[in-house]
């Protein structure tokens, strides 16, 4: 098993954090990592997510999201082929730090036959796309909302 985590802390309540990061619409705007997600975030559902750190080609996959806690916690599992031969769980945790700061923390817990032959790449490229989303994420939460694009405000 492999488990890659970064963390970042955000100046905003808990609530801002996860109306940023669930409003996957908006993803293609801001997300360097996840660069596009389609579906519906209810435990269950299949995803379709576009992911991929900057400078690699993106991968197409389909998870099935896992664990759905408002404020808390999005977690979500995919695999590449059968089970047990690569199955990634990705985890978005939201913890509060006082009423107006937040520790944003990605991870992904990587398992099966293939893990220890990607580990490398993976300790490179995603490590580095999550440290790109969890920056990208904290710039975004700072944008004021009347300036951001999409919003059709100046």
């Amino acid at each position: 098993m492999l488990d890659l985590r970064t963390e970042v802390e955000i100046d905003a309540p808990v609530e801002r954090v996860w109306e940023i990061l669930t409003d996957f619409e908006r993803f293609p705007e801001w997300n360097p990592f996840i660069r596009r997600i389609h579906g519906k975030m209810q435990v269950g559902s299949r995803l379709d997510v576009l992911i991929g750190a900057t400078g690699t080609r993106p991968m197409r996959f389909r998870p099935t999201v896992k664990a759905v806690i408002p404020n808390r916690e999005l977690r979500w599992l995919g695999r590449l082929g059968l089970p047990r031969l690569f199955d990634g769980e990705h985890i978005f945790q939201i913890e509060p730090l006082g009423s107006m700061r937040t520790r944003f923390i990605q991870r992904e817990q990587f398992r099966g036959l293939l893990v220890p032959l990607l580990a490398r790449s993976l300790n490179r490229d995603a490590r580095r796309g999550f440290e790109e989303m969890n920056r990208a994420l904290q710039a975004r939460i700072n944008v004021p909302p009347a300036t951001r694009p999409g919003t059709g405000k100046a």
